[in-house]
């Protein structure tokens, strides 16, 4: 179900969803941690920046949340091209690791844009809405637990990584749903701002609703220790190829 609607009338909230049963997931990570990232793409050898921040673990929708937030911006050339900035933050649950809510907001040469995902995990539900100079609004139906973008990378850093294993789990992104599959490839070392580094090669496969493949030279490598972190992270999308790198990690 579809709708756009210039009034922004406000529902009765829904009771929060009981907590999941079970004790918390154990997680490479902490709050507080920060990971900067040099954003390469096509013939610019650093074209931006980005940054995933894991703020806090708080209290949400009646159980515990880690908060996540990604930012993006370009280099100080580049934004005088085009001007862009990107933030992406989930709430994701501390027993299962699935988001609760996702939400990403763009500004593009003065254009916004905010896309927001709240997820009723236990119900296999989702409402997706979009917010610009209009507001459409969406419900979804969910084939089982989902995650969003952060909350997938998070989990990632969670796998039991052997070569030749294999995960496959639902994402929601945009109000569209994708199957994805990752399969963990042989140990490789990274490069990178911390110097060179053993590292998980983690090739994703992901499919439309539709089953056709999207995107190409999809990988992201994870360090071998016990901070599991991402170290890089590349694509090949139409406009160009990106990869990010790791400079930092507090």
């Amino acid at each position: 179900m579809v709708r756009s609607d210039r009034r922004r009338s406000r529902a009765p909230a829904a009771p929060a969803p009981a907590r999941p049963t079970g004790p918390e997931k154990v997680v490479p990570f902490r709050p507080g941690e920060t990971l900067t990232y040099d954003v390469s793409w096509s013939d610019y050898l650093t074209a931006g920046s980005a940054t995933l921040t894991v703020r806090d673990k708080r209290p949400s929708f009646g159980s515990t949340a880690w908060y996540l937030i990604a930012e993006g911006r370009p280099t100080t050339l580049l934004s005088k091209l085009y001007a862009v900035y990107y933030k992406a933050d989930s709430l994701v649950d501390a027993y299962t690791l699935f988001p609760q809510r996702g939400s990403v907001f763009s500004q593009e040469n003065g254009r916004q844009r905010m896309k927001e995902t709240r997820f009723d995990q236990p119900k296999r539900t989702a409402t997706f809405q979009m917010r610009t100079s209009t507001t459409m609004q969406q419900d979804q139906a969910l084939p089982g637990p989902t995650h969003d973008g952060l909350s997938a990378l998070t989990a990632m850093r969670t796998l039991a990584f052997a070569p030749g294993a294999s995960s496959s789990f639902a994402v929601s992104d945009s109000g569209y749903l994708y199957r994805v599959t990752l399969s963990v490839a042989a140990k490789e070392t990274i490069k990178t701002g911390l110097g060179s580094v053993t590292a998980w090669k983690v090739v994703p496969a992901i499919r439309d609703g539709k089953g056709q493949t999207v995107g190409r030279g999809l990988a992201v490598w994870i360090s071998d220790d016990t901070r599991r972190l991402p170290l890089r992270i590349q694509a090949q999308l139409p406009v160009g190829s990106f990869v990010l790198t790791l400079r930092e990690a507090r």
